[in-house]
């Protein structure tokens, strides 16, 4: 998926399409408890897809001065997303790190706003996983950096095979940390 400029929700198609869905399950978009339906969804799924408009260039500007170059890593960072597949949520969380390189050092929100614009998109976990990794490694240019995700899949949990609860990992890491990655990236 493209970092490219996304085409904000077009809010009446959204809407149309709610209410055709909902007829075409047999249902009265009409009625009383779905008459405000296709609104929320949309708005739902505006907030849901938010990721596909933030600037990563923007949100991943070096800090002023001069700053040590010590690891920094976030652990544990919250996030939700949504299967491209069956549009099913997953969710879980990130730990993301880099060793400051040429390209500098970032405030710590920038990190968190990193694995939300990846996963407030249409996703699949490790193209995430690779997305954020290529966000690092271009804007920040580290010496080092990892990435790992842990989610659970309400696709897997609810359909097909019924198995809630399986968590998936993703670890990618990569420069100085290649051959011996700190603990929080260790399989």
């Amino acid at each position: 998926m493209s970092d490219q400029p996304h085409a904000p929700i077009n809010r009446a198609a959204s809407e149309s399409a709610i209410r055709a869905l909902l007829c075409s399950f047999g249902l009265d978009p009409d009625g009383p408890e779905l008459r405000d339906t296709p609104t929320r969804v949309t708005e739902f799924w505006s907030e849901r897809l938010a990721g596909y408009g933030v600037d990563l260039a923007a949100e991943l500007k070096p800090l002023p001065g001069d700053l040590t170059p010590v690891p920094v890593i976030l652990d544990r960072i919250p996030f939700v997303s949504t299967c491209e597949h069956h549009l099913a949520p997953f969710e879980g969380h990130a730990t993301i790190g880099y060793l400051p390189g040429e390209g500098g050092t970032v405030g710590l929100s920038k990190l968190v706003r990193v694995v939300q614009a990846y996963a407030w998109r249409l996703q699949v976990q490790e193209r995430m996983a690779q997305q954020i990794a290529t966000a690092l490694q271009h804007h920040l240019r580290p010496a080092a950096w990892g990435v790992h995700l842990v989610a659970v899949h309400t696709c897997m949990g609810h359909r097909g095979v019924k198995t809630p609860g399986v968590p998936v990992r993703t670890t990618l890491v990569g420069g100085a940390w290649e051959t011996n990655p700190p603990a929080p990236f260790r399989g």
